[in-house]
């Protein structure tokens, strides 16, 4: 049997389809390759951009949420102080017992307070600071009776009646001793220790 000679450089038939195939396989995996990157590299870009994008939209809720925390932070000092300013138009005022008194009623009593005790602390002997002393307490004391005597709203309080019993103390002293007769020591102490007592309610 004549075996028939091929030329130079060429392959069987069937050989020649077989490295054909392997070729053809190589480059589409070639083709695979070189596709694959530029998609790897588009799905990275994709991520990057979207991950940007939930940065910036939770960054701009946490603002949203963080303003109305400010805003009540501002509030809340613009309250502080406008508290002052509420006060002074406020006719009532807290004691230091807790109650809430009338403004007007709480300055009359502590000015008879003030004005009682520095007279009955004044030495006699200065005989023109005792009566000036002695002067605005009567003055204080006058004004206090004629504006808060038998005042339902504050005849039943604590201050209210120690200072009726303080009242009464001097004018049983005086009715008998005389308008112009010098308190006792007695008296005087009788009287400084009832005013303690008005002041805790004041």
């Amino acid at each position: 049997m004549r075996t028939a000679l091929l030329p130079k450089g060429r392959l069987p038939t069937s050989r020649s389809k077989v490295v054909a195939k392997l070729i053809k396989h190589n480059e589409c995996k070639s083709e695979q390759r070189l596709v694959l990157f530029p998609e790897e590299s588009e799905i990275t870009r994709r991520q990057l951009c979207t991950a940007a994008s939930v940065v910036a939209i939770l960054t701009f809720q946490q603002g949203m949420i963080s303003e109305p925390v400010k805003a009540k932070e501002v509030d809340k000092g613009d309250d502080g102080l406008l508290e002052p300013i509420k006060s002074l138009f406020d006719p009532n005022e807290k004691t230091k017992s807790g109650k809430v008194l009338p403004k007007a009623y709480l300055r009359s009593a502590r000015e008879v307070l003030k004005t009682l005790r520095d007279s009955l602390k004044e030495d006699p002997k200065d005989a023109a600071k005792f009566r000036r002393n002695a002067d605005a307490a009567k003055v204080s004391i006058r004004d206090y009776l004629n504006t808060w005597s038998g005042q339902q709203a504050v005849a039943k309080e604590e201050s209210y009646t120690e200072l009726e019993k303080v009242f009464r103390s001097l004018a049983r002293f005086y009715s008998k001793a005389g308008p112009s007769a010098s308190l006792s020591d007695q008296v005087k102490s009788e009287i400084l220790h009832d005013l303690d007592i008005v002041e805790q309610f004041l």
